[in-house]
């Protein structure tokens, strides 16, 4: 397991994603499922930089590992944060069959995670936000 503590600031995120870049590069992950990961990490990432800390900067820690599951390789990576609490997957989803003007803002994000990755948990743990996701590399 590799773990990454950092300021939760937008700026920061090239270093995320270079840090997890770095665990399924050997692993010759396809590229929809590389681009997926991108997006769903910058997501929970960028939501936590945006929200969790009601405009201050807080910190964030990352753990992440390749896994064998069923013998192939699974990305698993854990945000934890001390914002206020939030559980994502409580989130009410956007109707996606609106038109974007007559749609609430928000939730697209969200519900981008929910649909690609394979796993996607989130518990409070001792005055933390604990969300983990997961996806088969291969």
């Amino acid at each position: 397991m590799s773990e990454m503590e950092l300021e939760a600031k937008r700026e920061l995120l090239d270093n995320v994603l270079l840090w997890m870049d770095e665990m399924i590069e050997p692993y010759d992950c396809p590229r929809r499922t590389f681009v997926q990961l991108h997006v769903c990490v910058e997501e929970l990432y960028v939501n936590i930089c945006n929200y969790a800390y009601g405009g201050k900067i807080g910190k964030v820690r990352l753990e992440g590992e390749v896994k064998q599951v069923n013998g192939k390789p699974v990305f698993s990576m854990t945000f934890i944060d001390q914002g206020v609490p939030f559980n994502p997957l409580e989130h009410i989803d956007p109707d996606i069959t609106l038109s974007a003007e007559d749609r609430n803002i928000g939730g697209l994000g969200i519900l981008m995670v929910k649909k690609r990755m394979d796993v996607f948990t989130y518990e409070y743990k001792d005055g933390s936000n604990v969300v983990t996701i997961e996806k088969a590399l291969a």
